[in-house]
């Protein structure tokens, strides 16, 4: 048991300062490729006349945009590693706070498309890989392939005009105006029903590329030598199916779930975009239009960090299914 928690120890040791030299290097790149990339947030008022060259300058020394990006970089990383992400010069405000409202509602959103994605995906992969001589099975099995080379935009803007020439949804947005006024039932059925446009967007998005998977995961369990012997002695097809097979494909579909986060959490940014929702992508459009540095990199590196726990979860529970597993 000591050699066990040891190694799980030792583990977690090893995971946690690769996740930290994962972050450094993406913030890094972030404050190298801002500073390469053209103007800075006050190069719009150098176009009012009402503010002449030295008050620009003023300005530029006071958010300490004057100096050398690496200065900048050591500064806000020494800020950054207590908990001060620094302020916003858009928003004008602390960035710590505005980031984690952000961040939950991003998070909100991909854990109900995650939940009604596997949902979907789980007993219909399951089903397509029982039905694969069938006609019904191949045809949803060529849908779904049909569906992955729409690009995911097109379907987000698509939903959207859907939504806004059928009335049925809310196209964009988190809630109704003056909604949080409501009680408390009315605020909550306003919530989810502007949910109900990003989450189908999402599922779109990630549903078909992870029924391939899952039906080909089947497939191959199904081909298992045990599944055969199993069949050989009159266990029946059901059982075989959901018992064996889906037990001996738990495993890349475990890792295929951490990899489901990921793309689920890329393709929000652009559906948040699209859809007007809070969350992340918005606010790093915003940080990206207005060159906020100190703004995009504390939003790119609590997204990579969101990305790194969600895999690793994954890793965990793959480990906690199959032990033998070494991550």
């Amino acid at each position: 048991m000591n050699v066990r928690s040891a190694a799980l120890r030792s583990l977690f040791f090893r995971r946690f300062l690769r996740a930290g030299a994962e972050l450094i290097a993406v913030s890094l790149l972030v404050f190298a490729v801002t500073a390469i990339a053209p103007g800075d947030p006050f190069s719009d008022a150098r176009l009012d006349q009402q503010l002449s060259p030295d008050t620009v300058a003023a300005l530029r020394r006071a958010e300490g945009i004057d100096r050398p990006f690496l200065i900048r970089y050591a500064q806000w990383l020494r800020a950054a590693a207590h908990g001060d992400l620094g302020r916003s010069i858009a928003y004008r405000s602390p960035i710590a706070p505005l980031v984690a409202r952000r961040a939950v509602n991003s998070l909100t959103l991909v854990a109900a498309a995650l939940i009604v994605t596997w949902a979907i995906v789980l007993p219909l992969g399951v089903w397509t890989a029982a039905r694969d001589q069938s006609a019904d099975g191949r045809a949803v099995a060529a849908g779904a392939t049909a569906l992955i080379a729409v690009p995911d935009l097109l379907i987000a803007i698509a939903l959207v005009v859907v939504a806004a020439r059928s009335g049925l949804l809310p196209s964009g947005g988190l809630r109704t105006a003056g909604a949080a006024d409501a009680p408390g039932i009315a605020a909550l059925v306003d919530r989810l029903r502007h949910s109900v446009l990003p989450v189908l967007a999402l599922t779109l998005i990630a549903a078909p590329p992870l029924l391939r998977h899952v039906r080909a995961s089947m497939l191959d369990a199904l081909r298992a030598p045990y599944v055969l012997a199993a069949a050989a002695r009159g266990i029946p097809y059901q059982r075989r199916l959901w018992r064996l097979a889906l037990r001996a494909a738990a495993n890349p579909l475990i890792s295929l779930f951490g990899l489901s986060f990921a793309a689920l959490f890329s393709a929000s940014m652009m559906v948040e975009v699209v859809m007007s929702w809070p969350g992340l992508g918005p606010l790093l459009l915003d940080a990206v239009r207005t060159r906020d540095e100190q703004l995009i990199a504390a939003g790119v590196l609590l997204s990579t960090t969101l990305l790194i726990v969600g895999n690793s979860c994954a890793d965990v529970l793959l480990r906690t299914v199959d032990p033998r597993i070494s991550m």
